[in-house]
């Protein structure tokens, strides 16, 4: 099912069994997010980890972008008001509440992917791009320093010197350097795109949704250097002795694909 409709709008979600799909959609300004674009997010992630029946979630944007990033526009008025909450806090909010999804998300890369959309779609736990497809992160160009927890996730996931040269020379990349440094997951040409994610999105929603769930918590904990050792250890217990290892080694034993 399809949320509501138009020729530019909020995010839109649309849900087709186990797989969620969160589509930006504002294609003329090539899917460039406004306040209100973060809010309704907000309001679909809580949304799609409500529901026990989804088990994957794909990102992608409208046209031939992924997304502009976050509306300038917004961050000088906003930030002109010191006594507001800033734009940029208010998009780190949304960032990391991806990252902390339940449930494995698929960042769906139909084109550019400029500015703050950089790190929307770092904050996803794959990427699979086109080979048209490239990035920009123009902060250094723009007088900004980005929020600490982006610029952990790019040192994290890209290592400190890919950090340093795409943050300080504010420079374009294109596809296959995306895929070098470890942005892209897997690059694909356009047509292979959508065979793809769906390869992946059926993996995925096919696995054992409390132990993925317990093992992405984890290595999130472990790439940031905080991990909760007693909550991952209580984790690892219980599902020694819960109902998907049951399943599991059923489904082995009968060699058939599991059912959790």
């Amino acid at each position: 099912m399809s949320e509501a409709a138009g020729t530019a709008s909020a995010p839109l979600l649309d849900i087709n069994g186990a797989r969620a799909t969160i589509r930006l959609n504002r294609p003329k300004h090539l899917n460039r997010l406004q306040p209100d674009d973060l809010d309704e997010l907000l309001r679909l992630f809580d949304r799609i980890e409500a529901d026990p029946a989804l088990r994957v979630l794909v990102l992608t944007g409208t046209g031939r972008a992924f997304s502009a990033g976050y509306d300038l526009g917004s961050i000088a008025e906003r930030a002109a008001n010191a006594q507001e909450q800033t734009a940029g806090s208010a998009f780190e909010v949304v960032v990391n509440r991806l990252e902390d999804l339940a449930i494995p998300t698929i960042c769906r890369i139909n084109g550019g992917v400029y500015g703050g959309s950089t790190d929307l779609a770092l904050a996803c736990d794959f990427r699979i791009g086109v080979d048209t497809c490239e990035m920009f992160m123009p902060a250094a160009r723009l007088g900004l320093h980005y929020y600490k927890s982006g610029i952990a996730r790019y040192v994290s996931r890209l290592g400190a010197d890919n950090a340093k040269k795409l943050f300080l020379t504010a420079q374009k990349i294109a596809a296959p350097e995306m895929l070098d440094i470890g942005y892209l997951t897997a690059m694909v040409p356009v047509q292979a795109l959508d065979q793809e994610v769906d390869k992946l999105a059926n993996i995925l929603a096919g696995n054992a949704p409390v132990a993925m769930a317990g093992m992405k918590r984890a290595i999130n904990e472990f790439a940031r250097g905080e991990l909760d050792e007693a909550a991952a250890d209580r984790r690892h217990r219980d599902s020694m002795r819960g109902t998907e290892i049951k399943e599991g080694i059923k489904a082995f034993a009968e060699k058939r694909p599991p059912r959790f």
